[in-house]
């Protein structure tokens, strides 16, 4: 859903219509996705999106864990907003998820790079020790 649009609202009832593989749409954190096309190559298979069909999700899509990548791809099924009126007031999980930051490069970090050098350090001056002639 683009941000220069309108945005649509659906109600609750709308939304639960849309239960079955033909027309999968689920709620997560007040935002509508119809991930129709999606239930097929989902990671986590198709019964995870099955099961959540028609309902609010975001408790469960917040269990799992979803990778940045996961929660930048949920842009490209945005449909729309659950309707005002339909909206949970007091559950944590439906507070808005804050927006996945793009990937920026990030500082090196030269611990990563410390570490195995020092291993291979250690394992060149065993290396020299056996294979040299003065044993």
């Amino acid at each position: 859903m683009a941000e220069d649009k309108e945005v649509t609202y659906f109600k609750l009832d709308e939304v639960s219509k849309h239960n079955n593989v033909k027309s999968l749409w689920i709620v997560i954190h007040n935002k509508i996705y119809d991930v129709t096309q999606f239930v097929d190559t989902h990671p986590g298979g198709t019964e995870v999106l099955r099961e959540q069909a028609g309902k609010i999700a975001s408790e469960a899509f917040d269990d799992i864990g979803h990778s940045t990548d996961a929660k930048m791809l949920q842009k490209e099924y945005c449909i729309g907003e659950l309707h005002p009126d339909d909206r949970p007031e007091t559950d944590e999980y439906f507070s808005p998820s804050p927006e996945p930051e793009p990937d920026t490069p990030k500082s090196f970090d030269w611990s990563r790079l410390f570490i195995p050098a020092l291993v291979a350090c250690g394992i060149a001056l065993v290396y020299g020790y056996f294979n040299s002639e003065d044993i």
